[in-house]
């Protein structure tokens, strides 16, 4: 299914965080927002999971409005994993993931056989089935990242929301995630501070800087050295990566961008 955000405006006590953002993620494909802290990205995917309301836009599910959707049967479309995790839950990580479950379930309905094989897998798909006792309260941040992942997985959404997904995260299980993703096949909207990562996994990038849309396109189309002068402050040079082809940003940690940009 297809995400599109229409004319986004969001304003917190007054002041307009996000304005006028325009844009969309295609049905199969991973998109990517990224800019520098503060650029609004977790304020538009926040907005896309309904946790905020605009000012002004829309945001919109194969062209029907999201907000006008009821609650489960909007869960049912969109699954989000937001940078804020709650609290300590006092539940095991098993009865975390099967929380993913919910949209589907009548009040007071228990789990059924398909159910336990859902959470089951999503559990295998992020590397925690061994964890499924344990307390989500006793783990660390990276492993409560992917179970949280898994929750997400287990909602069987038609769209994923992830905002920094690999906080946390050690190589190994970035790696690993960013595989999980593309193989998905899911519509992802992801916003990420790793440009590299952001280079390696999605399909099409959105830059947002100063709450505004910059520039969209394809990894090689968007990370150029110029724009990452501009919106990030530093001098970089692009090259082809050696192992997969993807754009390879080599930051030059010498310098910023006011030096200009890398011969």
């Amino acid at each position: 299914m297809r995400i599109e955000v229409d004319g986004l405006r969001v304003a917190y006590d007054g002041r307009t965080v996000v304005s006028g953002v325009r844009l969309s993620a295609a049905p199969g494909q991973i998109t990517g927002l990224i800019g520098p802290n503060g650029s609004g990205k977790s304020t538009v995917l926040r907005t896309v999971y309904r946790h905020l309301r605009p000012a002004a836009g829309r945001v919109l599910l194969d062209g029907t409005d999201l907000a006008s959707l009821p609650p489960a049967r909007a869960a049912r479309h969109v699954a989000a994993l937001p940078q804020e995790r709650g609290g300590d839950f006092e539940l095991t990580v098993r009865e975390v993931v099967a929380m993913g479950r919910i949209p589907y379930k009548r009040a007071f309905a228990g789990e059924d056989h398909g159910d336990r094989t859902i959470v089951a897998d999503a559990l295998d798909r992020v590397d925690m089935a061994p964890y499924g006792r344990r307390r989500f309260s006793a783990l660390s941040g990276g492993e409560r990242q992917r179970v949280l992942l898994a929750r997400t997985l287990a909602q069987d959404p038609d769209v994923l929301v992830l905002d920094e997904p690999t906080n946390h995260l050690d190589v190994r299980h970035q790696v690993e995630l960013l595989a999980l993703l593309r193989a998905q096949h899911r519509t992802t909207l992801v916003s990420l501070h790793d440009l590299n990562a952001a280079a390696s996994v999605c399909d099409r990038l959105h830059v947002l800087c100063a709450g505004e849309v910059v520039a969209s396109g394809t990894p090689l189309e968007v990370l150029t050295p110029q724009l990452i002068a501009d919106v990030f402050g530093v001098r970089a040079a692009v090259i082809e990566h050696p192992l997969t082809g993807d754009p390879l940003i080599a930051f030059d940690h010498t310098a910023t961008a006011a030096s200009g940009p890398p011969p």
